[in-house]
């Protein structure tokens, strides 16, 4: 993949692997990946009171409840990642349409909905990433920069596959990965075996 880069940026190595799913089936969580390559997340904290305050001390880039939300709904969208307290979503709902589109909308499944501020602001620092299968199946996922170590995208590779084959649906039948490849953001994908990544 390294070889196959032209571009004058440091492109993002993408992982790419095709799954076996029903249409009713997806496959959605989060990994924290070992080997960290992304710049600082502006993370934003939907909580009131003490929650607030635990999200302040942690770090969080902006903190609010109903101010935030009417903020959003105004355009706004300075942030990365959003995280909310339980007793916050009945009206960040509201803002699904808007949140939804862009996988920003805090999830319990992806650790962003919680009441430990503290602990989900530490591991989205670690690089805690979601991933997906889209409507055709695929997890695109981001796993590196051109310019790290080989090893090391290695690594976050294989942290990545094993978190996806984890998530497999108990009712998958047959082999679960159809296809994997990586490649970089401009660059042509070089087809792996999943089982070298394992």
């Amino acid at each position: 993949v390294k070889e196959l880069s032209y571009a004058k940026f440091d492109e993002t190595v993408e992982l790419h692997i095709k799954l076996m799913l029903k249409k009713s089936q997806s496959v959605r969580d989060t990994v924290v990946l070992p080997n960290q390559f992304s710049a600082e997340k502006k993370i934003l904290v939907f909580a009131k009171g003490d929650k607030a305050q635990e999200a302040l001390d942690a770090g969080a880039a902006y903190v609010g409840d109903n101010d935030l939300i009417e903020k959003i709904r105004g355009g706004w969208m300075d942030f990365d990642v959003a995280v909310a307290t339980p007793d916050m979503m009945k009206d960040v709902g509201r803002l699904g349409p808007i949140l939804g589109r862009r996988g920003l909308m805090p999830n319990p499944k992806t650790q962003t909905v919680t009441m430990d501020i503290k602990g989900a602001l530490a591991e989205l620092r670690k690089g805690r990433t979601e991933f997906r299968s889209d409507k055709t199946g695929v997890v695109h996922m981001a796993i590196g920069k051109v310019s790290m170590d080989a090893d090391k995208i290695a690594e976050n590779a294989t942290v990545a596959v094993k978190e996806i084959l984890r998530r497999k649906p108990s009712d998958a039948k047959g082999d679960f990965v159809i296809s994997t490849a990586i490649a970089s953001t401009m660059g042509p994908g070089v087809m792996v075996d999943a089982k070298d990544l394992q």
